[in-house]
């Protein structure tokens, strides 16, 4: 079914659902009631969305962090990737190509290398659920407001969320003529443009369309390429449709398109290993100079995104009694190739090819009762499919790179002579793998919340979230590495023999002094070819589903909220809450997706002669070298109790938020060096406490301080691919985040004329970033942040304004994190941030 078939699908789906009920409301249009723009009027009071019912930010029971459009505009916020420097719980990395970044919220999330990893941080743009980092990284524009709502809320926001939520909501279209069009030229060439504009078709027809387009040269260099890298070039459009046949209908239909098309991104080397020699013996180089931002690469990396949807929200009123669903399908297309040894030499490269449908419909029944009791009760359905075709390809430089680091460049020729391989065909250029995954996701939801208030200001809240989820997934891989075909252990056992064994069968009918014979022979220094094992990179896959392995995973949960909230005074509210969150299996979609230890028990070096009973091996599907690992990783269950209060008086406003909080389950994802390793974490815990302030001491002067503490623990991790972790930190969890700022308007006068000055810190105390590397062992890689961004923006009261900006102001330089080399033992490599940007902005509102 074409896009525009499934579009209209979920449109006529939306309609119907709510018609058929005859009721309805506007409980979560995404434009502000008239009672909210009353409020609006007051700078103090800021609405926001986070229950899925408009309340003002002091009377939401919810630690929720809030960024206004007009930050966006000061601050030069692009993309959800530059939210962090506002928002201290929140913490955001670009990886290693545009469409790979990590989204965590006091100090929980998962990498985006794996499609078949679910977020635990959900993001939401205009009520629809982004199941990618990929389809949430266009250009914000048009954007009202971002709420980042910290721990688990999978009560109202489902599987997805058991970390936080980032909700995106973007300005609905108005019925007065009017927009904006801007124009930024930065350092880096840096060229950006947007521009929006709305108005009415008719007395209760409105609409709007925006659209940006961002490019920028890379800040990097590809040295030997001599071209740029950690570039921009993307773009973005929208259009948005409102119809409001009657006062108590309203129908809010969006479709938008972006479009990336990037050359990302800088990867530099830590810690050249023993590896290196060889890379240089082969006419290649490495970076040496960890923040120079020159790199080496064989080949210039591709990242091209395709992301576009449409959804349909209606909402409908009567009464007390409203109704709304929203209905969305969206497609998303991300493609990389990727020299992936990070070097000049050409060893190995790697290509992915994905494509993610997905279509959600959500429904949901509010009450507005003037007695003690209201609620909300919905349903919400998932289905998605992903498909990924990927592949290693050798380079010509392999062979003499590892015949090198064998230290004989004849060495291969031997191997291949002694174990019957047609002559130069270990590394030959070529395919390495040939991967076909696929994962089908379905899940349903029901949900609600009700609120008891038996006297003015003290409100119970109990709340529910029943999900079932069903996820159905196959994997083939085609391995062409001629070593790796065979086990070492058991070609020596066929050599030593005569060729008279040749299968597990024929070993064990051996004798059993034989047996141990030969065993102890071919484990032992009498065995030549053990030490081939280290160039063994791509066995065998065992393709799944097969007579072991069904490739499923059936999960099923019930989450809750139980709250309360009560008004002390006028000016200040408390609470305190105890919540679960769920997060559902998580599938390995990637080469290192191996049978668990309970389908299969591996022999001594992988050799299946060796080898004890086991499901996979008594059914005749064992390759060589199978070793196990995960096909997937459980469900995450995530518990918080919270106390906060929230305090407002003229010209102050403090929030502060204190918890505990636990996942039982983490789903643990990191790179071995070769893939990545998924595995659940027994249960990981983080006590802290969040604080935002803001103060006006003066007439035009806004100061704001945000703070983070946390206190994170591994209670117990005993089978990760680091060992076990066991009572120790998790890395990559900074103590103390901070976000600063002071904004100062001067008015000239009575002209409508203004200068608004923003000046805004961001910090990261000094934090270990990871527990160590499977490869290259415990480090001591540290980061600590510290940017200070600045703008200064002369608006006239003719619409237009004028300004200059900057981002990473100081120019400061920290890692953003570390990986194992691939195929390059003892290396490190890394992300650098970012240097510092700047620019001057024309922007022209109507």
């Amino acid at each position: 079914m074409n896009f525009a078939n499934r579009l209209m699908k979920a449109s006529m789906l939306s309609t119907i659902s709510i018609a058929s009920l005859g009721m309805g409301s506007i409980a979560y249009a995404q434009d502000a009631t008239p009672q909210s723009e009353e409020a609006a009027a007051d700078e103090n009071v800021i609405i926001v969305t986070a229950t899925k019912r408009e309340q003002t930010l002091q009377e939401i029971p919810i630690s929720v962090s809030v960024t206004s459009g007009e930050t966006i505009e000061q601050a030069q916020i692009r993309d959800i990737l530059d939210l962090k420097t506002v928002v201290p719980s929140l913490r955001v990395s670009q990886l290693q190509n545009s469409s790979s970044s990590t989204f965590i919220i006091r100090g929980f999330g998962n990498g985006d290398n794996n499609f078949g990893i679910e977020p635990s941080v959900g993001v939401f743009i205009d009520g629809v659920f982004r199941s990618r980092s990929a389809s949430s990284l266009n250009d914000l524009a048009n954007v009202q407001r971002i709420e980042v709502l910290n721990g688990p809320q999978s009560t109202l926001f489902g599987k997805n969320a058991s970390a936080g939520v980032i909700s995106v909501i973007t300005r609905a279209p108005q019925y007065d003529f009017g927009g904006s069009v801007e124009a930024t030229y930065g350092n880096f060439n840096a060229f950006t443009i947007k521009g929006d504009v709305t108005g009415p078709i008719s007395e209760n027809v409105a609409f709007s369309v925006d659209a940006s387009y961002n490019r920028r040269d890379g800040y990097g260099t590809i040295v030997n390429l001599d071209e740029d890298v950690s570039d921009r070039n993307r773009w973005t459009a929208r259009g948005q449709l409102l119809v409001e046949p009657s006062e108590s209908l309203k129908i809010r239909a969006i479709v938008d398109y972006s479009n990336i098309d990037e050359i990302c991104c800088v990867v530099s080397t830590l810690v050249a290993g023993p590896t290196a020699p060889a890379v240089f013996g082969v006419g290649g180089a490495l970076s040496t100079d960890f923040f120079s931002y020159d790199i080496f690469l064989n080949r210039p990396p591709v990242n091209e995104v395709d992301n576009y949807g449409g959804s349909v929200q209606v909402d409908w009123e009567s009464g007390p009694i409203s109704v709304t669903s929203i209905s969305s399908y969206r497609e998303l297309k991300n493609f990389v190739d990727q020299d992936v040894d990070f070097t000049s030499a050409d060893i190995v490269n790697e290509i992915r090819d994905q494509q993610v449908e997905t279509l959600t419909q959500e429904f949901r029944i509010t009450s507005d009762f003037d007695g003690p009791i209201n609620f909300l009760l919905g349903g919400f359905y998932f289905d998605e499919s992903v498909k990924q075709d990927s592949s290693l390809t050798v380079g010509a430089a392999a062979r003499p790179f590892f015949s090198l680091l064998a230290g004989n460049p004849a060495v291969f020729n031997g191997v291949e002579a002694a174990l019957g391989l047609p002559q130069n065909s270990i590394f030959s250029p070529g395919l390495l793998t040939s991967e076909a995954y696929t994962l089908d996701n379905t899940s349903w939801s029901v949900f609600g919340t009700v609120d008891f208030e038996p006297i003015d200001g003290l409100v119970f809240t109990g709340g529910f979230n029943y999900t079932k989820d069903k996820k159905d997934f196959a994997l083939s891989q085609t391995s062409f590495d001629e070593l790796g075909q065979i086990n070492l252990v058991d070609a020596f056992i066929g050599i030593a023999t005569g060729g008279a064994v040749r299968n597990r069968a024929q070993f064990l009918a051996l004798p059993a002094a034989n047996q141990a014979a030969l065993a102890a022979a071919a484990t032992s220094a009498a065995n030549p070819f053990l030490g081939l094992a280290a160039f063994q990179f791509q066995p065998p896959f065992l393709n799944i589903p097969n007579a072991v392995e069904d490739g499923r995973t059936r999960d099923d949960d019930l989450s809750y909220t139980l709250r309360v909230a009560y008004d002390v005074s006028d000016n200040i509210n408390a609470y305190f809450s105890y919540a679960t969150g769920f997060k559902a299996s998580s599938v390995n979609l990637s080469r290192d997706s191996r049978p668990s230890s309970t389908d299969f028990i591996r022999g001594t070096r992988g050799s299946n002669f060796l080898a004890p009973p086991s499901a996979i091996l008594d059914a005749g599907l064992a390759v060589p070298n199978l070793s196990t690992g995960s096909r997937f990783a459980g469900p995450e269950d995530a518990e918080v109790f919270e106390i906060g209060l929230k305090a407002q008086f003229p010209g102050v406003s403090v929030n502060l938020a204190v918890f505990d909080q636990s996942l039982k389950g983490f789903q643990s994802f990191l790179f071995t060096g070769t893939g990545f390793g998924l595995s659940n974490a027994e249960e990981q815990s983080v006590r802290g406490f969040e604080l935002d302030a803001k103060i006006n001491p003066a007439k035009g002067l806004a100061l704001t301080f945000a703070m983070t503490y946390l206190d994170p623990l591994f209670d117990s991790f005993t089978a990760g691919p680091l060992g076990d972790l066991t009572g120790e930190r998790p890395a990559g969890i900074p103590e103390y985040s901070i976000s600063t700022s002071a904004t100062y308007t001067h008015e000239f006068g009575g002209s409508g004329n203004r200068l608004i000055t923003r000046l805004d810190f961001n910090h990261e105390s000094n934090t270990l970033i990871n527990n160590g590397l499977p490869t290259f062992g415990a480090n001591n890689f540290k980061r600590e942040v510290n940017l200070v961004n600045a703008s200064s923006t002369f608006a006239l009261s003719n619409g237009l304004e004028l300004g200059l900006w900057a981002r990473n102001l100081l120019n400061d330089k920290y890692i953003l994190t570390v990986f194992d080399g691939v195929a390059q033992s003892g290396t490190v490599s890394g992300y650098p941030s970012q240097p510092r940007t700047y620019g001057a902005v024309a922007r022209f509102k109507f």
